[in-house]
């Protein structure tokens, strides 16, 4: 899909009316991004919040929601030595579910990711990505984004931000059933339903920098 269907998408969903950015402007930006097969376009937080993104998330009809719990959802930012280019737009290549990291905990599942050369999906990132392909998020197939943390007294906190479906039970209130849902998990637990979404590398626009790997990453504490 080109970056051009992927921004129509994208104003479809409803980009334009959170952002309040014009659709001559989003298209001036992707314009100057590299139009490479496997290719996500990401909407930087600087443009909208996982916040403001989750509504416009769908599933069943059923339109995204932010857990009560996670008030701080904006707190949580690329970790360290993640190399999110500054445009409001960007591409991520190849994103993957990672379901077979299903099961494991983020603490083990991150050092996995960089053994492979790639890098985890910050919870934008992954929004960007089902807000382009939302059958990637199945029952008992979906994913953390454990490339975003919420630094804590020079370590991390527990938490990871994760996207699910939500059941519709407890907090979440039935109107929620089978909505995608931005919720987090402790990051030394495993769920046997969620895998760790990752991508082969990031590209900004064509007169930028390229990350291919994440340098110098800051270790998990589960603290």
């Amino acid at each position: 899909m080109s970056l051009s269907h992927q921004l129509n998408r994208l104003i479809e969903a409803g980009l334009t009316d959170v952002t309040g950015v014009s659709p001559a402007e989003l298209a001036a930006h992707v314009a100057e991004l590299p139009d490479e097969p496997h290719g996500v376009l990401a909407v930087h937080a600087t443009l909208a919040t996982a916040r403001q993104l989750a509504p416009l998330l769908r599933h069943r009809d059923k339109p995204g929601f932010v857990v009560e719990d996670l008030t701080d959802l904006e707190d949580f930012v690329p970790l360290d030595g993640l190399d999110v280019p500054a445009g409001p737009l960007y591409v991520i290549h190849d994103p993957d579910r990672g379901d077979d990291m299903r099961n494991w905990s983020p603490n083990e599942a991150l050092p996995a990711i960089l053994q492979r050369g790639r890098t985890p999906l910050t919870v934008n990132e992954g929004i960007s990505w089902l807000l382009q392909e939302p059958k990637v998020l199945e029952p008992n197939h979906c994913f953390m984004t454990i490339g975003s943390r919420k630094p804590k007294g020079g370590a991390l906190d527990a938490r990871t931000p994760a996207i699910w479906i939500s059941n519709g039970t407890g907090r979440d209130g039935a109107t929620h059933r089978r909505a995608p849902k931005v919720g987090w998990c402790w990051a030394g637990n495993r769920h046997t339903w969620l895998g760790f979404a990752s991508a082969g590398q990031r590209k900004p626009n064509t007169g930028g920098r390229i990350s291919t790997t994440v340098q110098n990453h800051t270790a998990y504490t589960g603290k």
